[in-house]
């Protein structure tokens, strides 16, 4: 047992990030307790975590080779065949790790129960000393996990496990020609979001949710519908679930912000991503187009005039201990 590799994905704290921005500890809780906020959260969530790292590194040199490994230094790390990969959560580190693997099993631990719901975080670290054993002898079920990937016409490829967003840095509007099947059109937008369906309750829920939203205030306002004289919503059978599962054989998209023009149309604004249907976009912003998945904006393919971007379901899986 002790042969196996183990890497253990860490993360940085809030109160981590505060100190490297102030230099200190002091001037940290002084920038904070000015503003009028609370510093012991901050001191509370920082030794809960580290206090989570520890612990979970004591028992994993029990079972094997530990690396532990910064989240910062995930794009650039070669992780062996046989690895498995240990990720004390958030949800948000389960995603960003999982893009940069190819077929080892994550397990996604949750540091702190109290604070963090952890949807990807099944396990806590008391659980690891049982859990560990099980994953080494191929005893507990896996999750699989559909993936976007962008492949651009100068080889560049990208991996998403949430989502995938399309647009411009700044807030200006993405200019592109889209294509999906038999469908071709011009947009100006605030971007495209591709999700899969562990994105599904993400960034896309949330764009459902507000599309929805929108509708049935419009809805109620031109009484084009009856709605619940008690809540003033769309009656159940009406409301929209954004869940799909997460090993589903498609991606949704949908654009954000689609603005009608001479110039621009907006039918093409909300679809599937199927493996026999990619989407097709070609870049037409001089500058500060960007592609980036699951929230990281530091690690992106730059999206600028010329550049065409194929959308699609990526070749390889996501492996989620359950």
């Amino acid at each position: 047992m002790t042969e196996n590799k183990i890497i253990l994905v860490v993360r940085r704290t809030r109160l981590d990030d505060l100190i490297a921005r102030f230099n200190t500890l002091a001037q940290a809780q002084f920038y904070v307790e000015h503003l009028g906020a609370d510093f012991s959260d901050y001191l509370k969530e920082h030794e809960n975590y580290k206090k989570a790292v520890t612990t979970a590194e004591a028992q994993l040199r029990q079972l094997g080779r530990v690396q532990v490994l910064d989240r910062d230094f995930l794009p650039n790390f070669i992780f062996a065949e046989q690895d498995t990969i240990v990720v004390l959560g958030q949800d948000g580190l389960v995603a960003n790790t999982l893009k940069y693997l190819n077929g080892q099993m994550i397990i996604g631990v949750n540091p702190d129960p109290q604070r963090w719901d952890g949807i990807l975080l099944p396990f806590q670290v008391a659980d690891l000393s049982k859990v560990i054993p099980e994953v080494f002898g191929q005893h507990r079920p896996i999750q699989e996990v559909t993936m976007a990937k962008a492949s651009l016409n100068n080889g560049q490829i990208l991996y998403g496990v949430n989502d995938l967003f399309i647009g411009r840095k700044s807030h200006t509007s993405a200019l592109y020609q889209i294509e999906i099947g038999q469908q071709q059109e011009q947009q100006s937008s605030s971007g495209i979001i591709v999700s899969t369906g562990l994105g599904s309750t993400a960034w896309f829920k949330s764009l459902v949710i507000g599309a929805t939203a929108i509708t049935q205030a419009l809805i109620k306002e031109t009484e084009l519908v009856a709605v619940d004289s008690m809540t003033g919503r769309l009656s159940p059978e009406q409301t929209i679930d954004s869940r799909y599962p997460w090993d589903a054989n498609y991606l949704h998209f949908t654009v954000r912000e689609p603005f009608p023009s001479s110039h621009s149309a907006t039918q093409l604004v909300f679809g599937k991503i199927t493996a026999k249907q990619p989407m097709s976009l070609v870049s037409q912003m001089p500058e500060n187009g960007v592609i980036f998945s699951d929230g990281i904006e530091n690690d992106f393919l730059e999206f600028n005039a010329g550049t065409q971007a194929m959308i699609s379901i990526a070749e390889k899986r996501g492996y989620l201990v359950v």
